[in-house]
């Protein structure tokens, strides 16, 4: 009788088990952002039964297709040199293993680049012009030109505003008066520094938005509960050519622990990697804290250290539970669930 008891009581737990399975409303996707269509393309991916890895590939080339908020896809965010670069990253939550591009270059299909890596190779980053060869060669197409008319005249006017604002830091000529090119200076005397010039730039002296500085961010949830992560954006305006932000760095733009839930990430990928907030979030969730919690935490965390740093993230756990934190500007989220006939965009104040 014991063991047919036995029998019984593990019969019992797993039809419990799947009832709150299937309690919560799976599958789900979130993004970064009001980038509605972005999540309307994981939505359907997550309904016709295909992963939560294929979902954010195909939100995020949606967007990259759209060139969202002109921060995704080819044609925004041109470089000193006036070329757009991508990056993108994708992270199974299940596996933990990810793969990511950064600074690749004539290739429009940066997020599915990112998945050739994760599928294919045992690395997670490939950059610049190999990371561009190897997409090609796994059928991606290119060489393609990822500048546009538009791009390339954001650089003109950017030169001819002697090239402000840049990314340089205490180099001779003075970089807030002209363009480079740029060397090394001298330290600047006690004198100078107590007038305010050199030093460091902040996020708001740059003009960082949405517009320049972005990413999308997107976490699924596919039918069985396995949870990933997607990034694609073409980086800060103006940069430095061969800088590479957030985005393709587990842990700092994206993160995901199917057994804990995920974090994306947006905004200032300089300051922001530095810290690795989405690592940071789904940690703190994985403690016991809830994802407004999670997010609060880490958003303080690097505002002590750089109180002008513009950025934001959402977070969600297992339990389909969701929140955002910014601050320097006001965030949306968009989020869709099994059960909801539109994705819902949702604002989040800054909590300074």
């Amino acid at each position: 009788m014991a063991p047919m008891f036995l029998v019984l009581l593990l019969g019992i737990s797993a039809t419990l088990a799947l009832e709150q399975r299937q309690n919560l409303t799976f599958p789900l996707a979130i993004s970064t952002w009001s980038f509605v269509e972005a999540v309307r393309s994981a939505r359907r991916a997550l309904e016709s039964g295909r992963s939560a890895v294929d979902a954010v590939v195909e939100g995020c080339s949606t967007c990259e297709r759209l060139q969202c908020d002109g921060s995704v896809g080819y044609g925004g965010s041109p470089d000193e040199s006036g070329e757009t670069t991508l990056d993108a990253m994708v992270m199974d939550g299940t596996t933990m293993n990810a793969g990511a591009v950064g600074s690749l270059r004539f290739v429009k299909d940066a997020a599915m680049a990112a998945k050739l890596v994760l599928l294919h190779t045992e690395h997670t980053l490939l950059v610049g012009d190999q990371a561009s060869k190897f997409a090609i060669s796994m059928g991606l197409q290119g060489p393609v030109n990822l500048s546009t008319d538009e791009s390339l005249g954001k650089t003109r006017s950017w030169v001819g505003n002697s090239c402000q604002p840049n990314f340089w830091k205490d180099v001779v000529p003075d970089s807030k008066l002209s363009c480079g090119p740029y060397h090394t200076s001298p330290p600047s005397p006690p004198l100078e520094a107590k007038l305010g010039c050199g030093g460091d730039s902040t996020s708001l002296s740059r003009g960082i938005s949405s517009h320049n500085h972005d990413t999308i961010s997107m976490a699924a949830i596919d039918k069985e509960g396995n949870i990933a992560v997607g990034t694609s954006t073409n980086g800060a305006t103006h940069k430095i050519p061969g800088r590479v932000g957030d985005g393709p760095i587990a842990g700092a733009g994206a993160y995901a622990d199917s057994e804990v839930g995920a974090c994306g990430a947006t905004g200032d990928g300089d300051v922001m990697m530095r810290f690795l907030p989405c690592y940071q979030v789904v940690e703190s969730m994985r403690r016991g804290m809830t994802p407004q919690q999670a997010a609060d935490d880490a958003i303080a965390r690097i505002r002590r250290k750089y109180p002008d740093f513009v950025g934001a993230l959402f977070a969600i756990n297992r339990q389909l539970e969701h929140a955002g934190a910014c601050h320097g500007w006001t965030f949306r989220y968009s989020v869709w669930s099994k059960g909801m006939d539109v994705v819902e965009v949702i604002t989040v104040l800054p909590s300074d």
